[in-house]
């Protein structure tokens, strides 16, 4: 097909596509001046590391088994459609791969960067310390990509499994000689501001060292779906302005309301250590499809009210939540 020719095509796609939303808009009754096309584009993406293949792009894991207590080596490969693996990869916080290793109930957290053979094979020594189900978060982004990916999978490590109810909600969390007091409350579906002040038996910890490009490394997992946001602190060491503590910002956005176990990781006197807290957010949701509360009140309104819906119990449809 000549250039012209696919350019004629694209644009007539993209008429048919925006028409429809035009439509769509038009019959719940919401103005063409509404929200913008990236929130609308954020909300159909969805959290990241739910899927196990996005963009083209597979998740699979090589291994057949895995013991509760024992180093293995775990392997995996990022698949192209083809069924080929990706070989190239664009560094992200001085690593081609960032490996999330989480138990479902949140008990166990790692933050790992495994090695890339010549085959395009991902591996690293790992030890799933009880028996369980697992989640893995390989966090990269291709050489030809436009942004970071995330693809999740699971793992069931054999043994007897006894899942731990969640730690109850803290403002503090204390490893080793550290603790760390998180202030700032995040909210559904906008940036909010998250600072963690980190202090050493009690003295504010002023002199953090840089890990991964970074103050601190700040991963967030929903309970339940371990939905997955992987936030980086604003501001880099050696920017003139970025202080090694004793504070850490980050500009954070939750995707729903609930429960949220947060890891930070840092570094101090050459050890990265990890902090866990647990954060109950409080809705409402975002609104879906990118409309405003108000838009999205007035058309549940306009449907319980006879408007495009049937607004009757018990019958089937599609819809979301707020």
């Amino acid at each position: 097909m000549k250039t012209v020719t696919k350019l004629g095509v694209f644009a007539g796609a993209l008429v048919v596509v925006f028409s429809n939303a035009y439509m769509v808009g038009q019959a719940l009754g919401y103005s063409p001046a509404g929200p913008t096309a990236a929130a609308a584009a954020a909300e159909e993406d969805g959290p990241a590391g739910l899927m196990i293949s996005q963009e083209s792009l597979t998740l699979k894991v090589l291994n057949d088994t895995f013991p509760a207590g024992a180093q293995q080596t775990l392997a995996f490969q990022i698949l192209e459609r083809d069924g080929k693996p990706l070989q190239r990869f664009t560094p992200q916080h001085d690593k081609l791969l960032h490996l999330i290793v989480a138990r479902r109930d949140l008990s166990h957290f790692q933050h790992v960067h495994p090695n890339l053979g010549p085959d395009g094979t991902w591996r690293i020594p790992l030890t799933f310390p009880e028996a369980g189900e697992y989640k893995i978060f390989a966090d990269f982004m291709p050489a030809w990509g436009i942004h970071s990916i995330t693809l999740g999978t699971d793992i069931s490590v054999s043994g007897d499994y006894r899942p731990r109810p969640l730690p109850p909600v803290s403002s503090t969390a204390t490893v080793e000689d550290y603790t760390v007091t998180m202030s700032g409350r995040p909210v559904p579906g906008q940036s909010s501001r998250l600072t963690l002040h980190l202090a050493k038996n009690g003295t504010p910890v002023t002199d953090l060292e840089p890990y991964l490009a970074a103050y601190g490394h700040l991963v967030a997992l929903r309970d339940g779906d371990l939905a997955y946001i992987h936030v980086h602190p604003d501001g880099t060491p050696g920017d003139g302005k970025t202080k090694p503590g004793p504070e850490i910002v980050f500009f954070t956005e939750v995707p729903s309301f609930g429960a949220y176990r947060m890891f930070l990781d840092f570094q101090h006197q050459g050890v990265v250590r990890t902090a866990a807290f647990t954060v109950n957010v409080d809705g409402p949701n975002p609104p879906p499809h990118g409309l405003t509360p108000e838009q999205f009140e007035a058309a549940k309104a306009k449907n319980l009210n006879g408007g495009s819906g049937s607004g009757q119990t018990g019958e089937s449809g599609h819809g979301h939540g707020g």
